[in-house]
């Protein structure tokens, strides 16, 4: 077994199924009345997680040598990869991606191990426990259904197929692993959840321990579908960045019920209420985790982002099974333990509101996961093929997404048990203004700059719901509009009275009064920036209703007008690396008369894949719109290429809103605590903070860079393009 890389890799996955399972029975034996074994347990777990990080290592050791023994290197990769790209191929394929999932799991657990130490001794063995049952059903997984170090029965290969040439994409590099980070991490608050359930401790005790690792795994949720977006945006070619694939509804269902827990813990911590529901939204969140993964790997769903079609599924349902049936069977147990001591006592309340929030986010979480199975839900019981496409949910969620906008405003002016009538009135008042003087400035000025208040919308439906839902649809712009500029005004006006507030008690000036103000409630007032990210974002989806679209065939010299922009190809030019065959379509931009530079969209042809071609988006951005340029077809004998070009409005705004929603969501995050009182949680928030502010930087230059090429550099000198297509 030794004898060779591939065996040692399945080794070390053998080793990491005996150490988990070992270290399983020593922490529920600690917990049962031995706590001395902890420390066993708390050993067990470090050299579980070293054996998975040995087991990264081996993979990624394999990749680099080109070592085409192993059926999962020859699948993913090619000599002439860059050494980048032979990392990034560690997650690009199924059997990769378990072990790269497993891996950040260990990760977590020896994070969260570190960080316990003397804390939650009661806790800990069932936290530790239940993590190294999550790390046990991926060990199986890799062992019996999707091992990365299997050989292949040829034997080796001379060379490898290659990483699918969609997946080489910067994005791509770091999108599977932040959305990866924001998955995995929400077992750490799961593992609690089902250690409080255990030991009967369901106060607010494991709320306060997960509050920091749930915004942790929220964040990364967040960052993961944005670059998932980005990636779609840039890469697809289609014009957009969210199709409502299977695979991204997947990806965003676990975002919904965190984002509601992270709002419904805050009535556990002030009221103490909610207990069973803040369990069951955590348990939930850590199941749509897993449904996620499953619905990509079991060929249930045909994506883009899908892998292919394998046996692994029926392991996922056993999990999920027990998923469901152990935390509900321990709720069923604790139910004396978790009747709520207070009550809802007004529906107009920040409690009250919390709650509404909570049922839109789950109703729309709901949809989207019903919607999104229901072409198989309809196979199976009638034998009948549905297809359910982007305009249906387009349709449905624009009602749901601007009753959460709405919410999310109006929560933070209501006071905690009741509101009073004139209260409300006084704090709603800036607002409203706000929200009123915006709408009506979009709906008199709007048209003059390209964005009407009222876009006619199609009918979807007959009858009165379809009336309805066509309405809605129409006057969702100035709606939008009108309700960003409420939730600045809320956000500012809150800002600004807490900072009135301390001037007042503490004679501070006003710069002094607001970066205090925000030290001491670092939490409250992350989360207000984050509304201020999630608002901008708001107002990006908005830009859809504006879109322009038109395709053309044009010669070299040719020109074509779309909204403010004139077009003139220039013609096309090739160019060879080692990977690749890259025919670029040069075109001339001008605004308003003004040359503003030139973008090139591209075609890859990657030798690996020859009969598989890339669409290699170019854009000219601006704070207004965005310039989208596509090319189908370049005829290397006439020079002649067929384009697809988009005018995307606002398209920046979404990109400038998640860099925003990063910011305050570190903020929350960063301790309030000495340097040296910091521990673990400083490296965890520090890494944290290095990646978001990487990924932050990213976002900003993607959306201020202004025209280029295809990858944004200036083109070259044409090669004969006869002469390199004989090649």
């Amino acid at each position: 077994m030794w004898q060779s890389l591939p065996e040692f890799g399945t080794a070390l996955l053998y080793s990491i199924l005996v150490c988990a399972a070992y270290t399983f029975a020593v922490a529920l034996t600690a917990g049962g009345g031995k706590p001395r074994l902890l420390r066993a347990a708390r050993l067990g777990t470090y050299g579980t997680c070293a054996l998975v990080m040995l087991a990264v290592l081996v993979l990624a050791y394999a990749f680099v040598t080109h070592d085409f023994r192993i059926r999962y290197v020859a699948r993913y990769s090619e000599r002439s990869m860059t050494n980048t790209y032979l990392l990034t191929a560690l997650w690009g394929g199924q059997d990769g991606s378990l072990l790269w999932w497993t891996f950040l799991l260990s990760g977590y657990t020896t994070a969260v191990t570190i960080w316990l130490k003397g804390k939650y001794r009661s806790l800990q063995p069932y936290v530790i426990a239940t993590l190294m049952v999550i790390m046990s059903f991926f060990a199986v997984l890799m062992l019996f259904a999707a091992n990365p170090f299997e050989t292949s029965f040829a034997g080796a290969r001379l060379d490898g197929e290659g990483l699918n040439p969609l997946l080489r994409n910067f994005y791509m590099i770091i999108h599977p692993p932040s959305l990866y980070m924001g998955f995995v991490g929400c077992s750490v608050p799961f593992a609690f959840a089902i250690a409080a359930l255990a030991t009967g401790r369901l106060d607010n005790e494991w709320i306060a321990a997960t509050r920091k690792w749930m915004l942790f795994a929220w964040l990364f949720l967040s960052i993961g579908n944005c670059l998932g977006m980005l990636w779609a945006y840039e890469e697809l070619g289609w014009g957009g960045y969210w199709a409502w694939d299977p695979v991204e509804n997947a990806a965003c269902l676990p975002w919904f019920t965190a984002t509601a827990y992270v709002h419904s813990t805050m009535i556990q911590e002030r009221r103490n209420m909610l207990k069973v529901w803040n369990l069951v939204l955590i348990c939930t969140t850590f199941f749509l985790t897993i449904f996620g993964t499953f619905l990509t790997r079991a060929g249930l769903i045909a994506s883009v982002h899908a892998f292919a079609k394998s046996d692994i599924g029926i392991y996922f349902v056993y999990f999920m099974a027990l998923i469901i049936a152990v935390p509900a069977g321990l709720i069923v147990w604790r139910l004396p333990l978790l009747r709520s001591r207070g009550r809802i006592e007004s529906v107009v309340s920040r409690e009250g509101a919390f709650v509404v929030n909570n049922w839109v986010l789950l109703g729309a979480c709901t949809f989207i996961g019903v919607a999104t199975i229901f072409p198989r839900i309809s196979e199976w019981l009638w034998d009948e093929t549905v297809t359910v496409g982007p305009p249906f949910f387009n349709r449905w969620m624009v009602p749901i997404g601007l009753s959460l906008l709405a919410l999310m405003g109006v929560a933070p002016l209501l006071a905690w048990r009741k509101s009073s009538t004139a209260n409300l009135a006084a704090a709603a008042r800036f607002p409203l203004i706000s929200a009123t003087v915006a709408a009506v400035l979009h709906l008199s000025l709007g048209s003059r700059f390209g964005f009407p208040g009222v876009v006619p919308n199609d009918a979807f439906y007959d009858g009165v719901l379809g009336i309805v839902l066509q309405k809605l649809g129409s006057v969702a712009p100035v709606v939008t509009v009108g309700l960003v500029a409420f939730n600045f005004a809320v956000v500012g006006q809150e800002f600004y009275r807490g900072a009135v507030a301390r001037r007042r008690q503490h004679a501070e000036p006003w710069g002094s009064a607001l970066l205090r103000l925000v030290q001491k409630s670092r939490r409250r007032y992350g989360g207000y920036i984050v509304h201020i990210g999630i608002s901008l974002m708001f107002l990006g989806f908005a830009g859809r209703a504006w879109t322009l679209e038109t395709e053309a065939n044009m010669s070299p010299g040719d020109k074509i007008e779309i909204g403010d922009y004139s077009l003139t190809y220039a013609g096309p030019r090739m160019e060879l690396d080692a990977e690749k065959r890259m025919v670029f379509a040069d075109v001339d931009v001008s605004q308003d008369g003004v040359a503003v530079g030139r973008i090139s969209p591209a075609r890859f042809i990657y030798k690996s894949s020859r009969s598989s071609p890339t669409t290699e988006v170019a854009l000219h951005r601006t704070l207004k719109n965005d310039l989208y340029a596509v090319v189908a077809i370049v005829n290397p004998t006439t020079k002649r290429a067929t384009f697809r070009f988009h005018v995307n409005p606002l398209v920046s705004w979404l990109w400038i809103g998640v860099s925003i929603l990063i910011c305050g969501c570190l903020l929350s995050l960063w301790p309030e605590v000495s340097l040296q009182e910091m521990g673990v949680w400083a490296t965890v928030r520090m890494t944290a903070g290095v990646l978001s502010g990487v990924m932050f930087g990213i976002l900003l230059a993607s959306m201020a860079a202004g025209s280029g090429a295809a990858r944004g550099a200036d083109p070259p000198p044409r090669a004969p393009l006869a002469a390199v297509v004989a090649q």
